[in-house]
């Protein structure tokens, strides 16, 4: 990832002061027993498990809200885990006049940098310069930018000559470079934050379970006051009792906001974001490429990230929403063309080692068909019969929208007023990283604990597939304290085999589900079904 750091592969250097509470752990079915034993109304019930539902699961129980959060399939398993890994104050916003969502995004990059520091790193950023006025262009934005960011700023942005910037991407495309701007904004592991605030919800009392779709609201006396969950494990239904509910599903809300109102309006304006995973040949340094504008006013990133290079983004209005959202043929040559032009090695459609999507729970702005210019901003609504949907935002600033939801929730509940404390809450496993980077680093404090399930068995020792660096202890762990269910949910999510490299995931796949199926008490038949969905996953995420 960024600047971040941990000592070794061997966890040397964790202390053992900073290892979580067991109740930081998560198991389902300790999580699905209190949820259905429970006789008393929650105060807080939150649908949905991705930043939104995750980041005010966190903050209704560090408040000692008695809190629950259902998700429908598994944490971060739409839009959370697909973003472009960055915790950013965003550039382009500020290019778009909206200061306000600039100064709380770089007051929230500021936070998680001390709340999450082994998720969390630095990464200097370099735009390019190709004509005579974009270095005083850019240069001045960028200042401004440095002045927003205040005392919680990562570096100051400076020029750099054209021999500098090819030092430090000597990938650059070298044709008619003038030289470049060095700006510096925060890196992260997505889906990794998304299990860190889980097992920081679950450490704080927090009950949550995946795989538990909400299929109604329960209503009385006109108000919300509860939901019925469907286990998909199980098949079985029952229902919860809370004295509110709130709607953190994200690109889904509309959806479920149509369980409350069958004739509500649409609030969101969804648009697709895709990214393209290459060798780290491509992109061999340690500084991302930042290209402001595109031919049609996109921003350009190429990232350094888990030992790749990733490429993205595209901002496409879509219609529909799914769990799974496919790249467009249209996209993909956008991205394969416009890293062309930056990069001196062009990359092709075989270079490329996974590609995915991601859908962004934009606000609906009138007619507004262009949703690269929509805000991303979010907003916290409440329906007449009670019902809180939080829609838009960004994972920068999952804090402050976890804040503002819970403070309305309160209101609309008629729960105890409880000031927010998550600004200097320390998430799950925090550990300072130092030395050379390392894939452990995400557990934080939990590094040592992960290596020492691999102590006496080799085959938990030895990597899944020689091309990435998790090992069969990561699949235990992801069982045992993770709730991973499905073969999926340990090679996309709580690793990152999916998106790192598609076809290694596949053929690290059979090992994985052995393993996963011995900690699920599974059988044969089990990891065969789980094998064959997993490869019409992997379909997706590949080019042909």
């Amino acid at each position: 990832m960024g600047g971040s750091r941990i000592e070794s592969s061997s966890g040397a250097g964790v202390p053992a002061a900073l290892s979580p509470k067991p109740k930081s752990y998560m198991n389902r079915s300790d999580m699905l027993a209190a949820a259905t034993e429970r006789r008393a109304s929650w105060d807080i019930a939150i649908i949905g498990g991705g930043a939104t539902g995750l980041g005010i699961a966190v903050d209704a129980a560090s408040r000692k809200f008695k809190t629950v959060l259902l998700e429908q399939h598994d944490f971060a398993k739409g839009t959370s885990s697909r973003s472009t890994k960055l915790i950013h104050g965003g550039v382009r916003y500020l290019q778009q006049g909206n200061v306000g969502l600039v100064l709380e995004a770089l007051r929230e990059r500021g936070l998680l940098t001390q709340n999450a520091p082994h998720l969390v790193g630095h990464l200097s950023f370099i735009v390019p310069n190709y004509t005579w006025w974009e270095a005083p262009f850019y240069g001045v934005g960028l200042k401004i930018y440095d002045l927003l960011a205040g005392r919680l700023g990562l570096g100051p942005s400076q020029h750099l000559s054209r021999d500098e910037t090819l030092r430090r991407i000597p990938t650059l495309e070298p044709e008619g470079l003038h030289g470049g701007i060095i700006y510096y904004d925060g890196q992260f592991d997505d889906a990794r934050l998304a299990i860190t605030l889980a097992q920081t919800a679950a450490g704080l009392g927090a009950t949550l379970l995946n795989y538990a779709p909400v299929v109604a609201l329960v209503k009385r006396q006109g108000l919300v006051r509860g939901v019925v969950v469907r286990d998909t494990e199980t098949g079985r239904e029952f229902e919860l009792s809370a004295r509110v509910v709130i709607n953190a599903t994200g690109v889904f809300a509309d959806g479920l906001r149509k369980f409350d109102e069958p004739e509500a309006e649409p609030l969101l304006s969804p648009s697709q974001g895709v990214h393209l995973v290459l060798p780290k040949s491509f992109l061999p340094g340690d500084s991302a490429i930042m290209v402001p504008k595109t031919d049609d006013g996109r921003v350009l990133f190429a990232i350094p990230w888990h030992d790749r290079a990733l490429i993205g983004t595209t901002d496409t209005p879509v219609a529909q929403v799914g769990l799974e959202p496919r790249p467009l043929p249209e996209e993909i040559e956008f991205l394969l063309t416009h890293a062309a032009r930056y990069l001196s090695k062009d990359p092709k459609r075989e270079d490329v080692l996974s590609t995915f999507a991601g859908l962004r729970p934009l606000r609906k702005i009138g007619g507004a068909s262009d949703t690269a210019s929509v805000p991303r901003d979010h907003s916290v609504l409440v329906s007449k019969s009670g019902l809180v949907t939080v829609v838009g935002g960004k994972w920068t600033t999952y804090r402050k929208m976890g804040e503002d939801a819970v403070n309305q929730a309160a209101m609309v509940g008629g729960l105890e007023e409880r000031p927010c404390g998550t600004g200097q809450l320390r998430l799950h496993g925090w550990w300072q990283p130092t030395g050379p980077w390392n894939h452990l680093q995400c557990f934080g404090a939990d590094a040592e604990a992960v290596q020492s399930l691999a102590r006496g068995r080799r085959e938990l020792a030895e990597p899944l597939h020689p091309k990435l660096p998790y090992t069969g202890a990561e699949v235990v762990w992801a069982a045992r304290h993770e709730m991973a269910r499905a073969l999926e949910d340990v090679l996309s999510r709580r690793t990152r085999m999916l998106l790192l490299d598609a076809r290694a995931s596949l053929e690290a796949a059979p090992l994985a589900a052995k393993l996963l199926a011995g900690e699920l008490g599974r059988g044969e038949e089990w990891q065969h079904a789980q094998l064959e969905s997993y490869r019409q996953l992997v379909s997706q995420y590949v080019l042909g």
